[in-house]
């Protein structure tokens, strides 16, 4: 079988790095971004014949623009594009800064935005393909502390989901994938802190910010695992199209299912009389 090329973004730790090397061991081929020029050549000289890697910040739309189409000089196609780097922030809304707000959107939305948009032309090109978008339990439910990220993971969910149904016809797959807590450095080095605190919401953000950052090296999820599931949806035939990975992120979704599903029965009857007889 032919082998299939990974593009996958953000591969020097964690979730990224599992399933870089879960993707080469299997005999396809990854093409990776970091934001280091040593972890570039280190990865080019440790795996040759199985990996390729590129200088990207995925803030940086220009340099988006010139690795695909360095891509597409050599390899000219993606079969699996994973869009996985990104960045954590916790701190109540008002705490929160436009400048904040605007580093973790140009990061979690507008960079994997625009590296979608330059790969699909090379996806319609072959009439097939596989976006698999890491999103987060965060992306459906959200939570006091956390909601500038939440934000940005929600964004990434609505144009994913207009998105599958824009390209189905097309041959082109994509599929959300939704972790819990996971082991890596997400809530430590990976994560980044309003500025600004205000003790009226220590109770709240300000707990959040002390549980989510008492965790870091404590997470239930396993990342290595986490790879072998992505593997596994790509493998798929007729792919899910959300994918949630732990047992934290299938109980809060679960409250998020619950708690819409009360809101529409309470308020069913409002609803339907709200329109014109």
């Amino acid at each position: 079988m032919e082998k299939r090329i990974w593009l996958i973004t953000g591969i020097s730790s964690g979730l990224g790095k599992a399933l870089a090397e879960r993707i080469m061991d299997s005999g396809d081929l990854v093409l990776g971004t970091f934001r280091k020029e040593n972890q570039v050549n280190e990865f080019n000289k440790a795996n040759q014949g199985r990996g390729h890697a590129y200088l990207l910040d995925v803030t940086d739309h220009l340099a988006i623009e010139n690795v695909v189409v360095a891509i597409k000089n050599v390899y000219n196609k993606v079969d699996v594009l994973v869009n996985n780097a990104g960045i954590g922030f916790i701190g109540a809304i008002e705490e929160s800064s436009m400048e904040e707000v605007r580093q973790v959107f140009e990061a979690n939305f507008f960079g994997v935005l625009k590296l979608t948009q330059e790969i699909l032309p090379l996806m319609r090109e072959h009439k097939a393909g596989h976006i698999v978008q890491i999103s987060s339990h965060g992306g459906l439910k959200a939570f006091g502390g956390f909601g500038i990220y939440n934000a940005s993971k929600f964004a990434l969910e609505g144009f994913s989901e207009a998105l599958a149904q824009e390209v189905a016809p097309l041959g082109i797959k994509v599929s959300l994938v939704e972790p819990g807590p996971f082991r890596t450095q997400f809530a430590g080095s990976g994560l980044l802190e309003a500025k600004r605190t205000i003790p009226d919401y220590n109770e709240t953000a300000g707990a959040f910010r002390a549980k989510l950052k008492g965790v870091d090296g404590k997470q239930e999820g396993d990342p290595a695992k986490a790879a072998e599931a992505i593997l596994q949806l790509v493998n798929d035939e007729t792919p899910s199209f959300r994918l949630p990975l732990g047992k934290t992120a299938l109980l809060t979704i679960e409250m998020k299912l619950d708690s819409v599903r009360d809101d529409l029965e309470r308020n069913r009857s409002i609803a339907e009389n709200a329109v014109f007889i």
